[in-house]
């Protein structure tokens, strides 16, 4: 189980040492009953005599249980917040594409669930463990009172556990199509809380997706649940009669049979009673067990990058002065009835301090472009240089560390920072504050915004102001001024630019706001995947109505 092999791989030496508690522990218990075999059964009027040694053994099998269980829950919680922390930063170093083709929906599902199903485990581990050790403890032990019976007895037990293991082996089956459905109402929770606006809009539309959508996965899960939890209490009540049932079986082989006397026939069924909560224990933990394979079948599903501590922060050389794209394309995974969109080939040279200005219709490879240039997406074919040196494969971070960036799906984090992740500049805050006429909207407390309550518009433009912090040489914005009301579209073209120029920041806008392409130094244009300059007669032209380009 992965679970386990995990646990042992990263966790050896604790783990054995929380195995050699338990088996103590076990040692223990068997050490009690043979202390009320060997000395209170037979004591008789002297009974009183063995009672301190006897509370003496429970004081000291106490301390040992609950020392086992705590370090190996302690152990437990310990690995789950490295295995979270782990699974968060390989999210962080996949590439967005993966990412994207994965879907939000998906990681949430892993970082919820998944995670949640570990920890289950983990924290019902001890009970698993405590059972199987205490069983073969106690059949060792049983072994040298009454070998005949032992057998019988174990094939009893035997059977009790084979069926268990049948019925547990039903709830594993159930729980991969549970968690399967989770991924699906994960999706439903998306689109109720995304598409709320169009859902009160359009009651027949909301009706539907109840209906038709969540409803249909609820089911789904609701089925797959209730079987997953009736073969598990299947498996508890099985064990539990079974174990009552080898206490009559022990007392018909002693007395019927004649294969042992009542004493010895009392030391079973005392040791059975003495296993019974154990094993129980360990078969209600089996599922949870299970449901953790599941987890870490879909968290390798995920086929997120490996696993590595740093966080590749190293700041790229300041001084370039030109980044080309050279014959570079992209494509995207086929859907199922249609090829991928291809973008490119593309070639693209930008000089350092360049503002540039792209437009494009819905589709036509702008956003794509953005992200090839940014390094967020690699190129199918050709490469990227900067300074005529290419990006090899090992230089993408470094690389991606020029840019800054308002994309339009952007999120807005409240916490401003400097260069290399240092403090922000407060000079700058307190200039761009003015400059973005949020000086009276936002609230900070150690650079970190207080209040969130904006307006789209106003949201772009604290993201920008995060940005301008960063103080990164490139700064690409996809169509940042859409939401800026028109008074402010002036400002930000007429009298924002002007300052990131003075400032030497390089500039990639997408923009279809013909009126100010005048203060690009390039116009460019995306059309079907394929880049091209817009100069001369076509600026112009562009200039007075980039509608007509468009449609």
């Amino acid at each position: 189980m992965e679970l386990l092999r995990v646990v042992f791989r990263d966790y050896r030496w604790p783990f054995i040492g929380v195995m050699a508690l338990s088996m103590a522990s076990a040692g223990l218990g068997i050490g009690v009953i043979a202390f009320i075999n060997q000395r209170l059964i037979v004591a008789g009027g002297n009974a009183l005599s063995e009672l301190p040694q006897f509370i003496a053994l429970l004081v000291v099998l106490l301390a040992v249980s609950l020392a086992s269980q705590l370090a190996l829950t302690t152990l437990g919680h310990r690995f789950v917040y490295r295995l979270r922390g782990r699974l968060i930063k390989r999210i962080l170093d996949t590439d967005i594409e993966h990412l994207e083709q994965v879907g939000s929906a998906h990681l949430l599902a892993s970082l919820s669930s998944d995670i949640r199903n570990v920890t289950i485990a983990f924290v019902r581990l001890p009970e698993l463990v405590q059972g199987v050790i205490l069983t073969l403890a106690t059949i060792a032990y049983l072994f040298t009172l009454s070998p005949p019976m032992l057998v019988v007895t174990a094939v009893w037990i035997a059977m009790t556990m084979a069926v268990g293991w049948w019925l547990v082996s039903r709830v594993y089956s159930h729980f991969h199509r549970v968690r399967d459905a989770e991924d699906r109402l994960y999706r439903d929770y998306e689109s109720v809380i995304d598409g709320r606006k169009e859902l009160a809009l359009n009651r027949h539309r909301a009706r539907r997706f109840y209906e038709e959508s969540y409803e249909a996965n609820a089911r789904d899960y609701r089925y797959h649940i209730i079987r997953a939890d009736t073969y598990h209490l299947s498996a508890n009540n099985w064990s539990n009669i079974m174990m009552l049932g080898a206490i009559g079986i022990v007392f018909f082989m002693a007395n019927g049979l004649g294969w042992a006397d009542t004493t010895v026939a009392a030391t079973y069924s005392l040791a059975i009673l003495f296993l019974r909560t154990p094993l129980i224990q360990a078969v209600g933990a089996l599922p949870t067990l299970l449901s953790a394979q599941v987890a870490f079948d879909k968290l390798a599903g995920l086929d997120l990058a490996d696993y590595r501590g740093e966080f590749g922060t190293a700041t790229p050389a300041s001084d370039w002065q030109t980044l080309e794209l050279r014959n570079v394309t992209y494509r995207y995974p086929a859907q199922a009835t249609r090829d991928g969109f291809a973008v490119g080939p593309i070639d693209l040279c930008i000089m350092r301090g360049e503002q540039i200005f792209l437009i494009g219709g819905n589709g036509s490879g702008k956003s794509t472009l953005a992200r090839l240039l940014t390094g967020l997406y690699q190129p199918e074919s050709g490469e990227i240089l900067v300074d005529g040196q290419p990006v090899e494969a090992g230089d993408w971070e470094r690389y991606r560390q020029r840019f800054a960036s308002v994309f339009t799906d952007f999120h807005l984090f409240d916490q401003l920072i400097g260069p290399d992740g240092g403090k922000a500049d407060p000079e700058l805050i307190d200039t761009w504050l003015d400059r973005l006429a949020m000086r009276h909207k936002l609230d900070f407390v150690d650079q970190q915004v207080a209040s969130t309550q904006l307006s789209q518009g106003q949201r772009k433009r604290l993201a920008l102001l995060m940005a301008i912090c960063e103080q990164r040489d490139f700064l690409l914005l996809d169509e940042w001024a859409a939401d800026q009301d028109p008074g402010f579209r002036r400002v930000f073209y007429q009298e924002l630019l002007p300052r990131l120029r003075e400032a030497g920041t390089t500039v990639f806008a997408i923009s279809h706001d013909d009126s100010y392409f005048e203060q690009a130094d390039r116009l460019l244009e995306m059309r079907d995947g394929l880049l091209s300059e817009l100069t001369g007669e076509q600026r112009e032209l562009a200039s007075r109505d980039a509608v007509s380009r468009i449609g």
